[in-house]
């Protein structure tokens, strides 16, 4: 007599390996498409910045939103091939990510306002908002961050 549990417990290994193959190919094609991508970022941005022209401040602005990009989909990459060697999703990056994302807008909003010339009142406030915003995001994060350090929370990442 053959023994059905023992053949579908073997074709349930199988199917999840195969699972884990699939899961693990895609989120390789993930990192290399966001390496693709943050090469290119960064070449457009040197581009740009080079055929500055006249409006030079506006450049410098462009190239550190361009730069602040490249660094957050770097930060991004790395953190996911960090997950395929160790399968755990470490917390600390992730803050650190958001922390340069609202920083980037913080940027941008102040370049926006700096020169972008006469702004409509409603163009102002709209501004001062995302501003605001991304002021609070950036302090809502950096507590996340300061609560994790003085928790004694260690990711495996930093551990080692």
């Amino acid at each position: 007599m053959v023994d059905q549990p023992n053949k579908r417990g073997v074709q349930t290994l199988r199917a999840d390996s195969l699972v884990r193959w699939v899961i693990i190919v895609i989120e390789y094609a993930i990192v290399s498409s966001l390496l693709l991508v943050a090469g290119i970022v960064l070449v457009r941005t040197v581009e740009s910045f080079l055929r500055y022209g006249r409006d030079f401040p506006s450049a410098v602005v462009a190239a550190i939103d361009g730069i602040l990009v490249v660094i957050i989909i770097l930060d991004i990459a790395h953190t996911v091939f960090g997950h395929l060697r160790t399968s755990v999703f470490p917390v600390r990056p992730f803050l650190v990510i958001g922390v340069l994302a609202g920083v980037r807008d913080i940027l941008s909003a102040s370049a926006h306002l700096t020169f972008s010339g006469p702004l409509s009142q409603r163009e102002f406030y709209n501004t001062l908002i995302s501003l605001g915003v991304g002021v609070g995001v950036v302090i809502f994060l950096l507590l996340g961050l300061l609560i994790l350090r003085f928790s004694g929370h260690v990711d495996l990442e930093e551990a080692e």
